[in-house]
């Protein structure tokens, strides 16, 4: 009940008129960031820090709060039409919501996704309401042989369900824990696949990765087969959902959170992790399993609602722990510092205003989102009907000072171009892209607690498997490596039966 009036004293701090423009603001900005390629929602809360400097703490905050969610809306909408995702958590989005656009779905793609967007966010901040404390105190109790277990799970998941064999899935994944091994090992300080470069001791930003496997490696592919093949325009279709778009998605739509919130709250990958999951859950849930990888709207619709949730989990652990999980997180750990203000346990009895006018906001910032993006989804979809050559042309671009931007160092530009020769040269011989992905952002996490957790237990590998979670999750991986091989010895029988009689009828006749 505390909690309840609390909330209400927040929607009141949240819709006063200067507070409702800040949070205007923010979604318009993050809403363009996200769909601008390489130029993520922390770059925009960091560029942003000094200027919102001689702001009032509450306002900087919901126009932080409002870029931070926006962004993930506007990540989708490139993720989706052009198969460059404007961030991390966008990725997902392009497997399904990039096949639909191509076959003239793209504007049902966007409204999937911000629908999915608006459900993951108001469920997600509700929990945030309700559960802070909870999930707050199970976050401290998680340990680095439960966060290498989760990783694990990531990686056998995201391997299983893409591309044409799971031998290329992991072949794809080697390729990005290879690339995130480049800089200083973390632990050591000494320097890995440097070749002598000090540029690369900080490693390959996540964002180049991304930017050139998807972008470069796409309009590479795109330019390879131009001549090859007739350039038709492609129809942009309605920006309504159907009543069987809609039952499709209403179950993703409500799964999403399910998965997304409690990842958020957690030091285990951001976004990413929960994105990666919901589209294995909808691939094993769904009723049209052969459209995935073709099209299918509940692999856009349900990871699109987790990675909003997530958001607001992430807030949990920043808030009540001052335990950034993401990038943005930690940008706004820095905002709060220059302010003079400690998240933690106190923070919402010290500073009730801000945070419940915070968590209030983002009620508001979903509903214009919503507004804002819906709309404008066949508007979007229209980008669709720009010629070939230079819609690419103009996504090398923007790929390429997104890029720059990360860094300000040349030689990002000449590693986005290796990278894009590299999405080449998967999509040339078949490797799907996204495990790539998820190697090279959970890649050096997994094993900083892979090591952490055998320091622990003095190099036994049953510190491991040490804790219940732990045991729970690895059970969950032997389910999902044996699944294959369970399904085709329960099918084999029946195949026998099936074909003895045959030949019975056969031989009767």
């Amino acid at each position: 009940m505390d909690s309840l009036n609390s909330l209400i004293d927040g929607f009141g701090t949240a819709l006063t008129p200067m507070n409702l423009l800040w949070a205007a603001i923010g979604v318009l900005l993050g809403t363009a960031i996200g769909v601008l390629p390489g130029i993520g929602p922390a770059m925009a809360v960091a560029l942003l820090l000094p200027v919102t400097y001689g702001l009032d703490p509450t306002g900087a905050f919901i126009m932080f709060a409002g870029i931070y969610y926006g962004a993930m809306f506007g990540g989708s909408t490139t993720s989706i039409l052009l198969n460059t995702p404007g961030e991390s958590a966008a990725v997902v989005a392009a497997i399904e919501g990039n096949p639909m656009a191509k076959a003239g779905r793209g504007a049902q793609a966007l409204a999937a996704a911000a629908i999915g967007h608006f459900a993951g966010g108001m469920i997600g901040t509700v929990l945030l309401v309700v559960l802070a404390p909870t999930v707050a105190s199970l976050a401290i109790g998680i340990g680095a042989p439960d966060y290498f277990a989760i990783m694990v799970l990531a990686f056998i998941a995201v391997t299983s369900v893409l591309g044409a064999s799971r031998i290329r899935g992991i072949a794809s994944l080697l390729i990005g824990l290879t690339i995130g091994l480049v800089g200083l090992d973390q632990m050591t300080g000494q320097q890995r696949l440097t070749f002598g470069s000090l540029q690369l001791a900080d490693g390959v930003d996540v964002v180049i990765v991304a930017v050139g496997l998807f972008a470069i490696g796409e309009a590479l592919w795109v330019a390879a087969h131009l001549r090859r093949s007739a350039v038709r325009p492609i129809p942009v279709g309605r920006p309504w959902l159907g009543r069987a778009d809609l039952r499709r998605t209403w179950k993703p739509w409500l799964r999403g959170p399910a998965i997304g919130f409690p990842f958020g709250a957690i030091p285990a990958g951001g976004a990413e992790i929960p994105t990666f999951l919901s589209y294995v859950t909808e691939k094993r849930l769904s009723k049209h399993r052969d459209q995935f990888g073709k099209g299918a709207i509940e692999g856009v619709a349900g990871p699109e609602a987790a990675a909003s949730a997530s958001a607001a989990g992430t807030l949990v652990s920043m808030l009540t722990l001052g335990l950034p999980t993401t990038a943005v997180a930690a940008v706004m750990l820095a905002a709060f510092q220059q302010y003079g203000i400690q998240p933690g346990p106190l923070l919402f009895e010290r500073e009730p205003e801000l945070v419940w006018g915070l968590i209030a906001s983002l009620f508001v910032g979903m509903v214009l989102l919503l507004a804002l993006n819906l709309p404008l989804a066949p508007l979007w979809a229209k980008l669709l009907r720009i010629p070939r050559p230079y819609l690419y042309a103009g996504i090398l671009f923007f790929a390429a000072v997104g890029a720059y931007a990360v860094g300000g160092e040349s030689l990002d530009l000449v590693i986005l171009l290796v990278i894009g020769l590299i999405g080449f040269g998967m999509r040339r011989y078949g490797l799907p892209v996204l495990p790539a992905v998820i190697g090279v952002i959970l890649g050096p996490a997994a094993e900083q607690q892979l090591r952490r957790a055998l320091q622990i237990s003095d190099g036994s590998v049953s510190g491991l498997v040490n804790t219940p979670f732990s045991v729970t999750v690895y059970a969950i991986v032997v389910l999902i490596v044996a699944w294959p091989l369970i399904g085709r010895l329960v099918r084999r029988p029946r195949g026998g039966r099936k074909a003895a009689e045959e030949s019975r009828t056969v031989s009767g006749g």
